[in-house]
């Protein structure tokens, strides 16, 4: 025989239904994952570690919220997870002025209401199934872009026109409240070729006139890219709009790991996140590099509000920067930054100066400056000496710290990943065997060997065929892998090339 309902059982139930409605509505910010499948230790990819062992937590084992397209075939594509619609060409490269301008005027699809993403909005569509290219290569038929090239169209750098194979900048609204290089203003943008979020020029440089860059407009989701943070009292802030839950304090703070100042290597930092218990919760996990970058706060920069582009009810550790001044950090996530022959560095964001080291042209000093600014997202070697980095790494110097913060998270609904891939062998190593080169940090500049300490100019590990200045049929005898680099176990033992033998550029 069934009982009445009472008053209050109608208003329990009432309570009930509405949080249970509340709880499945969709997030207005929800963060798409990174699409990374693969695990990968310091050197090589390797089978998913387990729990309590060297690697464990790292992006590949978590996963929410995975890419969802619809192309309408009406030149748009929708983005079933965040809400946003997009161009589906970006056409031609504009300058920043004429993307700006450009939106009012496009009727794609037969919409009025295109906008300029802002750097949240674009970042939502990176994948970190990608592959960095080596920046002076010019071949891209080994290459992943670091976007759904099936949904979006997708153009590396036009060598004809004298571009790199990285010159896949695309063009973003958010500008940079302080300036980047020797003063330029700067709009931050993302490298759908080498995986990065980068300041760019947005007037005209080094006599140049205006760089251009790739523009997909967006409409829908006003929302997205905007947090709602709020403080549980317990050392924990939940952001509403993500569900996304992060410790208030980071490392330092925490005092993580052996180093008195809560720095961490890449293996370290997942080892302590997947140990850590702050608030009663002990399910922590290192963020990947989407959710983290969801953190910052572009209004803000140690230059113009003098703290981190983070917003204030974080805890961020104060430090001092390889110039002496006061800074913020920069924090691990837990996604590797792949290329085709090295998976030996994670992506990391900056949430104060992005340093690089740049060389004036005609006194061949080199001088410390932000060169992509605060709110960049780049990437360090996972293990090594920072100080085998003297000039940092790549085209800009970056400043390679390796020894970064950490700050976890836990929600969002991440579940974990338990069904991986087939390893593949990659150059460094068979898959979980001990890598070629283990041991040691890779790049030129990070190196002991002589001629890679010559010959690999961008520092990356590797010497490409464009760096190589002896014959060309040398070149080839070297490469015993055939995979169009040499490594330091190809390297040649015998004497420099004569300095006038250069392969063409």
């Amino acid at each position: 025989m069934s009982r009445p309902i009472t008053a209050a059982g109608v208003l329990l139930l009432g309570f009930l239904c509405a949080t249970r409605a509340q709880a499945a509505a969709p997030r207005p910010y929800a963060i798409v994952d990174t699409g990374q499948v693969r695990c990968y230790s310091a050197q090589a990819e390797i089978a998913f570690p387990k729990q309590g062992e060297a690697f464990y937590g790292q992006d590949a084992q978590y996963v929410a919220n995975p890419p969802h397209y619809t192309d309408n075939g009406d030149g748009t594509v929708s983005d079933l997870v965040t809400g946003l619609m997009w161009q589906k060409d970006p056409g031609a490269k504009k300058t920043f002025s004429q993307a700006m301008a450009g939106a009012a005027t496009c009727r794609v699809g037969g919409y009025a209401d295109w906008r300029l993403p802002t750097i949240k909005e674009l970042y939502s569509l990176i994948l970190f199934s990608g592959t960095d290219p080596d920046p002076r290569s010019t071949n891209s038929a080994t290459q992943r872009p670091f976007i759904d090239s099936s949904q979006f169209r997708f153009t590396y750098g036009d060598a004809g026109r004298n571009e790199r194979l990285i010159d896949s900048q695309y063009a973003t609204c958010t500008r940079y409240v302080s300036t980047t290089m020797r003063g330029n203003e700067t709009m931050f943008g993302v490298n759908f070729a080498d995986g990065r979020i980068k300041g760019y020029p947005v007037g005209a440089h080094r006599g140049r006139g205006e760089k251009s860059y790739y523009v997909m407009y967006v409409r829908g989701n006003a929302d997205y890219g905007k947090n709602n943070f709020h403080d549980n009292g317990d050392g924990t802030v939940t952001d509403r709009a993500t569900g996304l839950i992060w410790t208030q304090m980071d490392s330092g703070h925490l005092k993580a790991g052996k180093k008195a100042d809560g720095t961490l290597t890449w293996p370290e930092a997942l080892q302590w996140a997947e140990a850590l218990t702050v608030a009663g919760h002990d399910d922590w996990r290192l963020p990947n590099v989407k959710e983290l970058q969801s953190l910052l706060d572009y209004t803000r920069s140690p230059d113009t509000t003098k703290s981190a582009a983070i917003d204030p009810i974080f805890k961020v550790t104060a430090i001092r920067n390889e110039a002496g001044k006061p800074d913020a950090p920069c924090y691990w996530s837990s996604t590797t930054h792949a290329g085709v022959s090295r998976v030996s560095a994670a992506a990391y964001v900056a949430f104060g100066r992005s340093l690089g080291w740049m060389q004036d042209r005609r006194s061949g000093q080199y001088e410390l400056m932000d060169v992509h600014g605060a709110g960049s997202q780049r990437s360090d070697p996972k293990v090594g000496d920072p100080s085998r980095f003297p000039r940092g790494r790549g085209p800009q110097g970056d400043v390679i710290r390796i020894g970064n913060y950490v700050r976890c998270v836990r929600g969002g609904g991440a579940t974990r990943r338990t069904e991986a891939p087939p390893v593949q062998a990659t150059p460094q190593g068979q898959g979980t065997g001990r890598p070629q080169n283990a041991g040691r940090e890779p790049g030129g500049r990070g190196s002991d060997h002589p001629f890679m300490r010559r010959e690999d100019r961008n520092g990356d590990g590797k010497v490409a065929r464009e760096e190589f200045r002896g014959p060309p049929n040398h070149f080839d005898r070297f490469d015993r892998n055939k995979d169009g680099y040499l490594t330091e176990d190809e390297a040649p033992t015998g004497p420099p090339p004569h300095p006038g033998q250069r392969t063409a550029r």
